[in-house]
Formats: structure tokens, C-alpha cells, sequence
């Protein structure tokens, strides 16, 4: 079978890639801009591992640009599409909204018309947590109001579930979307907090915590991401009557822990004191998110296998190896 994988240099398209290449009943066409920003090192070495795999080509491509990623689809024609290209980050939607508009709007509305176009078997997409904004109660439900996402990062996966719902309706694509709760593990990105918590321990530099470090958040070592994306992604459900609801999965560990005990953690697998400051909270953060999960084990029976002790070792391991740790 054929899958295009959107988004394979980056964290969880990497892994993702990685998965469905390494079946040996997949053959993978990973597409992802690249460019030149401050994790672009890291997305390379993500690439020079996957090129090592037999059943995995990778086109260097900006989705965004309609045509050129319409004229992909058709030449490839994939049996299955993994949408994991994305402008991420909440606090940088805040500073530079730009860049999420040209990567998860206009981005993800060429991936629409792409698939309509030349329809494959299966879209599945990746949402957020971020999109169970104010007045979400934990556990999060799929079933939530989720009119009032609090960061513009959120806004922009919210508004992806809506457009790919009209897609559903009016065109007949099979599409769901995927809420992922704080992933984390070997492979990721530099702005995101395991990364930015160690080098701030391991250099011996201040490390801010907001909200005195009591932020709850829903760890999910992202192997357990994998599992669920993959799992859902081959083996979609049978279409809904008509009209369709909208398709969406809570992927998350249902575990949520405090950032400040998250930090103690990467303490004592690190062996280093970190400097904490501990900080009021930031505006556009979420104080709390945790997925419930009964709607995903009922359609497809995914639960999580990695608990927080484990992942994290694992994530440090990879951690000093890649950056060259003592």
C-alpha cells in the first residue's frame, strides 16, 4: 500500500514514517518543507534516519503550495495520507501568527483539495488539545464545546477540524482528525519543554516554570502516539449515515502531571539540580489538560503502554546521546 506522510521530518511524522516503513507493507513518500529554522539541524538527522529504510522516498515540499502538492497526490496517488505538517508551538502562535496561518491554514486547506482531488482510502490529520480551550473540564471529551480555544495556535487546529468537516459533508472524504495531548520522546523538538527543560538543567541556566509550576499536563511518550495514528490510519471505521459527525480521537495518556514534578523527574535521570523560577501563570496557557480516552478504546481499543518514568528515561537517553551529555 502507499502512504504519504505529511510532516516526516518533524517530531511525530518522523516516527510516524518510521512505523509504517518499517512494516515492509508500506511504501512511504514523506513530504516536509524543512527550511531553515532553528530546528532544521535536527529535522535532517530525523531525515538521514529514515533514508536508511528501504520502503521510505522523501520529497522536499511546502503543502501549502496548492498545485505543486495536488500534482504530488495525483502522480503518487497514495492509498493512505498522514497529515503531520504544522506550524507548532502555543507560545510562538502569540508572536508570529503568520507562519501558523501560510502552514496549518492554507497548508492544510491544499491538503483538502489535494485529497478531493485524487481521494485515497483514508485522511487522518493531527489536531491538538489545544483546541479544549476555556471553560474545558478535565478529562477533555470530544464531545466538548471546543468554540473557545485560548492560544491562536489553537484557534488554527480548531478551525483544520472545521474544514476538514465540510470536506466530509460536501465532498464525501474519508477524514479524522487526531487530538494530541503533550507529546513527548527521543526525536523531539528543541522548543518543546523536555528539550528546553534539560538543557536549562544540564547548562546550569534558570528554568521558569508558570503557574508556580503547577500546570497539569497529559504526557504521551510518542510511541503510544504511533500506535494510535497508525491503528487508525489502516484500519479506518465504516462510513457514519449521512449527515456525518465529525470524526475526532483523543490520543493522550489520561496521566496528567505537574510540570514542577515533570522537572524533578529529569532531575534525577539527568543527575543534575535544575534552577527552577517559579512564575505566575502566562496568559494563553492552559492550566490543566488530560484526554479521556473511552471513545478511542471503544472504536479502535487504544491504550496508552508507556508510563511517564519510563518515557522520560528513554527520552533522556536519546537526549544525551544526540546532544552529547555527560
Amino acid at each position: 500500500m502507499k502512504v504519504l506522510v505529511t510532516g516526516a521530518a518533524g517530531f511525530v511524522g518522523h516516527h510516524v514514517a518510521r512505523r509504517l516503513a518499517e512494516t515492509k507493507r508500506c511504501e512511504v513518500l514523506g513530504v516536509d518543507l524543512v527550511g531553515e529554522e532553528g530546528d532544521s539541524d535536527l529535522k535532517r538527522a530525523r531525515l538521514a534516519e529514515l533514508a536508511a529504510l528501504g520502503d521510505f522516498r522523501f520529497l522536499q515540499c511546502d503543502v501549502a503550495d496548492g498545485e505543486k502538492f495536488a500534482g504530488l497526490v495525483a502522480h503518487f496517488r497514495p492509498d493512505y495520507v498522514a497529515h503531520l505538517a504544522a506550524q507548532t508551538g502555543v507560545r510562538g502562535s502569540f508572536e508570529r501568527p503568520a507562519p501558523y496561518v501560510h502552514s496549518n491554514l492554507n497548508g492544510f486547506a491544499s491538503v483538502l483539495e489535494a485529497c478531493r482531488r485524487t481521494p485515497p482510502r483514508h485522511l487522518v490529520y493531527a489536531s491538538s488539545s489545544s483546541v479544549y480551550g476555556a471553560g474545558a473540564r478535565s478529562p477533555f471529551r470530544e464531545d466538548d464545546d471546543t468554540s473557545q480555544p485560548v492560544s491562536f495556535y489553537g484557534a488554527t487546529k480548531k478551525c483544520n477540524e472545521v474544514m476538514a468537516h465540510s470536506y466530509v459533508r460536501n465532498h464525501g472524504l474519508n477524514a479524522t482528525g487526531l487530538r494530541f495531548f503533550t507529546v513527548y520522546g527521543p526525536w523531539g523538538r528543541p522548543d518543546m519543554a523536555p528539550t528546553l527543560f534539560a538543557r536549562a538543567i544540564c547548562e546550569g541556566r534558570p528554568l521558569p516554570l508558570f503557574n508556580q509550576g503547577k500546570n497539569l499536563r497529559d504526557f504521551t511518550y510518542v510511541d503510544d502516539i504511533v500506535d494510535g495514528v497508525v491503528k487508525i490510519l489502516l484500519y479506518p471505521l465504516p462510513p457514519a449515515p449521512s449527515p456525518p459527525p465529525p470524526r475526532l480521537f483523543n490520543l493522550g495518556q489520561s496521566r496528567p502531571v505537574e510540570t514542577l514534578l515533570f522537572v524533578r523527574m529529569l532531575e534525577s535521570l539527568l543527575g543534575r539540580t535544575a534552577q527552577v523560577e517559579l512564575l505566575p501563570p502566562q496568559p494563553g496557557e492552559m492550566l490543566e489538560t488530560c484526554a479521556d480516552l473511552t471513545r478511542v478504546q471503544a472504536a479502535f481499543n487504544f491504550s496508552p503502554k508507556v508510563p511517564l518514568e519510563e518515557g522520560l528515561r528513554r527520552f533522556v537517553d536519546w537526549f544525551k546521546a544526540y546532544y552529547g551529555v555527560k
